[in-house]
Parts: C-alpha cells; structure tokens; sequence
C-alpha cells in the first residue's frame, strides 16, 4: 500500500538564493490571481445572466459558463510569458503548479466544499511556492538539498527522506526563516493473514499460555514486584487499624 508522507527541514538559501525564492512566490502569485482572476470574470457573467432570468429579462440562461479547466490554462501560461518576460525567469514547474491549485480550489468551490478563492496578498507573513519532482530535479543530499533554480541549497537534516519525492513547497514564516515540505510516496507492507485464531490463557506462574500449547514465562522483573508485594501483604496483614506499627 502506497501513502504519502510529509518531511519539513529548515534551510539555510545565500543572498542570491532568497532574491530567487523572493522572485518565484512573487511569479506563482501573479499566475494564481490572473487565473483566478479569469474564472471570477466568468463567474461573475453567469450570476449576472442568472439574476436577468429571475428578474423576467431573459426567458433561460442559455450561458453556462465554463468550470476551470487546468490543461488549458496550463497552455495559456506560455502566451502569458510572451507579454510578462519576467515569468520566464522562474520555475516553469513552479507556474505550472500555481494554475493546478487554482484548479484545486474551484473544484471544491463548485462542490460547495469551501468559498470562493481569493486573490494571493503579499501581506501576508507567510509566502510559499510548490514546485514538482521531475527528471530529478529535486535531490535530498547529505547536507544540501537540490531545487529547481536554485541549485544546492543548504538545510538541517534532521532525519532521513523515505520513498519517491513527489513535490516540495518553499516557505517563508513570519519571522524570516525559509523551509522546505517534502512530500514523499512510500510503500507500506502489512503481514499477511493467515487465517487462523488461537486462544489466550493469562496466569500469574506463566504471563500467557496459548491454546496451541506456547507458553509465555513471566518477566524476570515481573515476579521480583511479585515477591515484594508479597512481602508487603503479609506486613499489612499484621498491623492493627490506628496503630503506630
């Protein structure tokens, strides 16, 4: 069974490292609120025709719109290039993910799942992009980790990444610090059932007797509290309510 697993490490980007992750939350942004942009265009139309039927302006609303679709806005990025050349200066990938949560989020919003989707602010104090594992663009090494871009880009490995990378996401918290969230595919094996049962005995000489005849002996530690508390019985056993003893 394959499941998906999250590893977040703290990294450590040079001057030109943080003007270039600076340069492409800022293009991801612009790609994610001129898509969103478009489909509330649409949206908007739709609402407008609606009331015009509920109004007795229009006998039906004939204009369904359209719901997002990825693929070609995903093409629409590359005329988008031609008339803003600075998005070719970052991570395509990155671009591309952007109209992906785009996608993400208005499908749910149709679905009545969450509300609208909003424009990206640069108020906010916490910035990010997520860009994809493709052709080995993203390597975890021993001291660096390898992004799009970016190049070697030094981090705190705190433990080992398991499985296949799927994507990574660059962030920027309130206070400055950069990190990066991998999401990795991993392979989970359960044993295997073999259907057959067998029953438990719990005693004190022996900790567990199975029906099948194994017999389980008590901890060594085990019997030594068992003694003790013997012992312990017995003393309590002597002394009288009230006494001093």
């Amino acid at each position: 069974m394959k499941v998906k697993k999250a590893f977040r490490f703290r990294i450590y980007p040079n001057k030109k490292q943080i003007t270039f992750i600076h340069k492409t939350i800022g293009c991801s942004h612009f790609v994610y609120n001129y898509f969103t942009g478009k489909q509330k265009e649409k949206d908007h139309y739709w609402h407008t025709v609606n009331e015009m039927v509920q109004n007795g302006q229009l006998l039906q609303n004939n204009w369904k719109g359209a719901f997002f679709n990825k693929n070609k806005a995903i093409k629409a990025v590359r005329e988008l290039k031609k008339n803003y050349p600075f998005l070719k200066e970052v991570d395509s990938i990155a671009l591309q993910k952007a109209v992906e949560n785009v996608n993400d989020s208005y499908t749910r919003y149709y679905k009545n799942q969450n509300k609208a989707p909003r424009f990206k602010s640069k108020k906010n104090p916490i910035q990010s992009y997520t860009t994809k594992h493709v052709n080995g663009n993203i390597a975890v090494l021993d001291k660096h980790i390898k992004l799009p871009k970016l190049g070697l880009v030094r981090f705190a490995k705190s433990r080992e990444v398991e499985g296949r990378i799927i994507n990574v996401t660059v962030r920027r918290n309130a206070s400055g610090k950069y990190f990066v969230s991998i999401v990795a595919e991993t392979e989970i094996k359960y044993d295997e059932k073999t259907g057959s049962s067998v029953g438990i005995d719990v005693g004190l000489t022996d900790f567990a007797t199975l029906s099948d005849g194994t017999v389980y002996e008590n901890p060594r530690f085990f019997r030594k509290l068992e003694g003790k508390l013997a012992k312990a019985q017995v003393i309590l056993s002597r002394r009288q309510m009230g006494s001093a003893n």
